[in-house]
């Protein structure tokens, strides 16, 4: 039996006798890092220690997992801590934070002789520094916002009774929650436990001495196969076929956001405009649709944008429609659709390869992917138009917008374009040789002068593959789908001198690639550098590492991380497979968008990756969006996803959903060492917010009414089926017309479209994008 009272050792040192007795207000509670919390924090009354602690056996904990007690995950000092120096390197609080333990400290030691710091100073300021401590949320059960904070942090039970036995009294100076102090007094074995972690590797001093959590901390983390753990926070949700996510880099922060029928929204903050900022319904043809814009470098100034879209002229010819624009000198969220000036027209062979990416060079021009045509194995001509350099399609092509040609018309030939001095070849023609280049983007760092412009093609049969565009370079398609020869007879052409890709897979691993973006953001220090792009059909995310020696691109895998790995809040763990395309904010954060496979199903989100393992210090990407006068009313959206946070702290009863027809690419892994304390567990914490902008993530269901419309499926993927009806909870609609020049037509091009169809259908090709 465990007595009541364990007798003190004479040799205690009780410092007590040799100092004034602190009164209740000067005793010093356990610092929160700013949060608040109940002045008994987690104690219990000591005779009910035993229950307590198996109910929390009952529940269960979060695996530990390096995070703060802002809830954030840890971060690199921007300079080395003076005071908790064991944590300079890697941790939970900056110098001035450091600065302040270190004030309390000194606070505390004025209490103490000279012999209470030389017996106790070493244990006081390791406790003390345990704020500081990358494991610091895991140590005061502050993993959990709805779990409420610990006034001491978790101690092993032999150090606890350590310090019990040598620094009996100083407990009092470092806290003030009675009940804890109460069992201090009355029981060594008691109070031991009460501090006591389930998970033992993580008590302190423990939690330092484990080799395998301190090796790979600030790592990015990786699962046993070596998938990189990535999570996700949701930005916005019920988009119709977002295809592209854009910013004018006006220093306003804004996302804009295009969808498939010709609406492009603007994303302020983390809400949506009531009013879109174009909508070009009418003359878009849904199919491809709407598939490209770029705001011009001097947006700010001029404010001109660029757009590419389908569309059906006045001889019923289908064609693809490269034009610009102005926003309104009134107002900055609204598109003057008056001021569009058509810059190229291309009469379409078939339905899809459309290309559709338009972006500006650091070099200021603005550059054109198109596609080759359609069909399946670019059957146009002797050599198919991607080979054939007097035709636009299958190009790269490069236009000066600032400029203007000989007779007076918008844009120009920039000079030095490869191809200008050939009469036989389009002096626009930048590089040719490419089958379906929708998914490009610039580098934000600057390599020998020029950024580099990274692009997705999608292959044929064989092969999807990440092309850097060269100046003059051919891309081989379609002598060859990479590797392989395509075209026996145009690949043994010996001046064929095609450019090879720096990344190529076959169906196995991709089925159509969706091209990304170089991570050059602030947030997640880990994937700086990285090529992060993904499958459209497969949702697999994937990462390029550049070795600087070789210039070799090495591939690495990235996986939605596990339930433990992204318990933070705001983050999810899961998504669907569809991956549309890639995006990236005016600061360099990176995001993706979803969207099922149909222009119409409101079922579209925006997700933003972050890495769970490191973050930036606080207030090192912080910054401050130029305000900008909005007219429109602005609705946020409403989160669809639970976080993963919210899933754990459902009850046990909850039956498990049902099956979705979509499939996921990743699903929470719910450990069950951590499940919802009791109900009446106070909150310490609200939602956490995130954005395009970083800046909150209250989002809401956009809503676009469809009454008596008829699904046009998304050209970018294989013909899905019709979505069942469901009721709408959608606080706002606006109305969208379908294409009413297109519809005249419809009938007409039906038994074209029937046919090229047909033709698709007898090659074994995947679905692949528009």
């Amino acid at each position: 039996m465990e007595k009541l009272n364990e007798p003190r050792h004479e040799g205690v040192w009780d410092f007590y006798t040799c100092l004034k007795k602190p009164t209740l207000q000067e005793v010093n509670a356990w610092p929160q890092a700013g949060k608040s919390r109940s002045s008994s924090g987690v104690s219990f009354p000591c005779p009910h220690v035993c229950v307590c602690l198996s109910l929390l056996c009952l529940t269960g904990t979060l695996l530990g997992h390096p995070q703060c007690l802002d809830y954030g995950p840890p971060f690199q000092p921007p300079l080395p801590l003076e005071f908790c120096s064991a944590y300079e390197n890697f941790g939970c609080y900056d110098q001035e934070r450091d600065n302040s333990i270190a004030a309390k400290y000194w606070d505390i030691m004025d209490y103490m002789d000279p012999q209470g710091h030389k017996q106790c100073g070493t244990c006081i300021k390791d406790i003390l520094c345990q704020e500081c401590s990358p494991y610091a949320a895991h140590l005061c059960d502050a993993e959990n916002p709805w779990t409420p904070l610990r006034s001491l942090p978790g101690l092993c039970f032999d150090y606890c009774s350590e310090l019990h036995l040598s620094c009996y009294s100083a407990i009092r100076l470092l806290t003030g929650d009675k009940h804890i102090q109460e069992c201090c007094e009355m029981n060594r074995t008691r109070f031991c436990r009460l501090l006591q972690l389930q998970d033992e590797d993580y008590c302190f001093p423990q939690v330092l001495q484990n080799s395998a959590l301190s090796r790979s901390l600030g790592s990015a983390l990786e699962e046993s196969g070596g998938c990189i753990q990535l999570c996700l926070a949701e930005v916005a949700n019920g988009l119709r076929n977002p295809v592209l996510m854009a910013h004018a880099a006006d220093q306003t922060h804004s996302a804009f956001v295009a969808k498939q029928l010709g609406l492009v929204w603007v994303l302020p903050d983390g809400s949506q405009l009531e009013e879109p900022f174009l909508d070009i319904q009418r003359i878009v043809q849904a199919t491809p649709g709407f598939l490209g814009m770029a705001f011009h470098p001097k947006h700010k100034d001029n404010r001109k944008f660029y757009i590419y879209y389908s569309y059906v002229d006045k001889s019923r010819v289908e064609k693809i429609r490269i034009s610009e624009l102005k926003a309104l000198a009134s107002d900055a969220n609204k598109a003057d659709p008056r001021s569009e000036s058509p810059l190229l027209e291309l009469e379409e062979p078939a339905v899809n390869h459309s290309g559709g990416q338009l972006l500006f060079g650091v070099d200021g021009y603005l550059y054109v992917f198109t596609g080759d045509g359609g069909k399946a194995g670019d059957p146009f001509g002797k050599f198919g138009n991607a080979q054939n350099t007097s035709t636009l399609l299958g190009k790269v092509l490069r236009i000066d917008v600032d400029g203007r040609s000989p007779d007076g018309k918008p844009c120009c030939i920039p000079p030095h374009n490869p191809f200008v001095s050939d009469p036989k070849a389009r002096p626009e023609v930048y590089a040719y040789g490419v089958r379906n280049m929708c998914c490009c983007a610039v580098d934000r760092v600057t390599k020998e002068g020029t950024g580099r412009i990274f692009c997705g093609d999608v292959g044929q049969n064989r092969f999807e593959e990440i092309d850097l565009i060269v100046k003059g370079g051919n891309y081989g398609w379609r002598a060859k789908e990479r590797f392989e020869c395509y075209d026996t007879k145009l690949c043994h052409n010996s001046s064929l001198d095609d450019i090879l890709p720096i990344f190529a897979c076959g169906c196995s691993v991709g089925k159509s690639v969706s091209g990304g973006f170089v991570y050059r953001g602030c947030e997640s220090l880990n994937l700086n550098g990285l090529y992060i792009f993904g499958d459209f059909m497969n949702g697999q995310l994937m990462a390029l590492q550049e070795d600087e020696k070789t210039n070799k691109w090495k591939k690495q895998d990235n996986c939605i991380g596990s339930t433990t790995a992204c318990a933070f809040p705001g983050m999810i763990s899961s998504y669907s497979k569809f991956i549309i395309s890639f995006a990236e904010d005016e600061a360099g954060e990176l995001y993706f968008m979803y969207s099922y496979p149909s222009a119409y199903a409101p079922h579209g989100s925006l997700y933003k990756l972050i890495d769970p393992a490191r973050r930036a210090p606080p207030g090192k990407c912080k910054y401050k969006p130029v305000p900008v006068k909005t007219k429109s009313k602005q609705i946020s959206f409403v989160p669809c996803a639970k976080t993963v946070l919210e899933l754990l702290n459902e009850p046990s009863t909850t039956k498990p959903p049902k099956k979705s027809s979509t499939l996921t690419a990743a699903t929470p892994r719910v450990s069950s060492k951590k499940a919802k304390r009791t109900p009446s567990t106070k909150i310490k914490a609200s939602t956490v917010k995130t954005a395009p902008s970083g800046k909150g993530r209250q989002v809401k269901v956009e809503a676009e009414s469809h009454k008596g419309k008829k699904l046009a499926h998304n050209s970018r993927t294989a013909p899905a089926p019709r979505l069942p009806r469901k009721k709408s909870s959608h606080l706002a609609r606006t109305k969208e017309v379908l294409p009413k020049k297109a519809a005249p037509v419809k009938g007409k091009l039906e038994n074209r479209r029937k046919k090229e169809l047909l033709e698709l259908s007898d090659v074994p090709e995947k679905a692949s994008h528009v």
